[in-house]
């Protein structure tokens, strides 16, 4: 069966001129554009003199707006996916969509754009290239906690709003403690853009005195475990000697459960 194409945008943040030359040009070119909200892609529309049938497809319709896009799609017409701000399917509506048009065999082509977390992270400096981005955080202290705990070894990027952030600090700073460093973008690519990076507590101070507005991406940096002390090392190393152990069997013992190489610890009790 012969299916219409199928487009999935990324349209700006913020700043309306960050959309990409093929953007522009799909949206002129598609029949159809499904969008959160009509009356915020009709202002981006607008503004590049695009004219385009839109309708709306987001969180709460996304079943039946899926059944109402592939019907068109069987019909030979073409549709172009946006979302407010952003690419859709990153922590936006498509997901639901995406998995149907896969069980049909249907291309997904996608544009690449704007994006807050790439927007947010290609400024930040970080000692390497990992992290774990979950989306919206949930809204209850306990499995937020969860999440922390469980993305705690690595840097750890999520979306929050303005009135529920300083709730979210608190609960890093009572985790964590005040010293764990955390970077908050906010307003990224608008007039009032805003990066601030420091302390749990120094960015919880700055936002207590400052009024919070507009959208927002956080990270959680990371915190490297801590190498164990020489002398936990000797004391576990004295109790596994007083248990018939030698010192080959102890390198090794030693090197699975603190991650340091078993000859380290072979010439430590050497030493020793």
């Amino acid at each position: 069966m012969e299916f219409g194409d199928f487009y999935v945008v990324a349209t700006p943040i913020g700043n309306l001129k960050d959309i990409t030359l093929r953007a522009i040009e799909v949206l002129k070119l598609v029949d159809f554009v499904a969008c959160e909200d009509t009356r915020v892609t009709r202002k981006l529309l607008e503004r590049y003199e695009i004219n385009a049938n839109l309708f709306d497809y987001h969180k709460f319709n996304e079943k039946q707006c899926s059944e109402k896009i592939i019907s068109l799609l069987n019909e030979g017409k073409s549709v172009a996916l946006v979302s407010d701000a952003g690419t859709p399917g990153i922590s936006d509506p498509g997901c639901v969509l995406y998995g149907e048009l896969n069980k049909l065999g249907v291309k997904i082509n996608t544009l690449p754009g704007a994006c807050a977390v790439s927007t947010f992270l290609s400024g930040l400096q970080r000692e390497n290239e990992f992290f774990a981005f979950v989306g919206f955080l949930p809204k209850t202290k306990k499995q937020q906690e969860e999440l922390f705990n469980k993305f705690r070894s690595v840097n750890f990027v999520f979306y929050d709003s303005p009135n529920r952030l300083l709730a979210t600090l608190k609960n890093i700073k009572e985790l964590f403690g005040t010293e764990r460093k955390v970077a908050i973008g906010r307003e990224l690519t608008k007039l009032f853009e805003e990066v601030k990076i420091g302390t749990v507590e120094e960015i919880l101070d700055y936002y207590s005195l400052n009024p919070l507005k507009g959208e927002i991406v956080a990270m959680v940096y990371f915190e490297a475990e801590k190498a164990p002390e020489e002398s936990m090392i000797l004391e576990k190393a004295r109790l596994l000697k007083q248990n018939g152990y030698s010192d080959k069997d102890i390198s090794k013992i030693l090197s699975l459960l603190f991650d340091i190489n078993k000859n380290k610890i072979y010439n430590l009790l050497l030493d020793k």
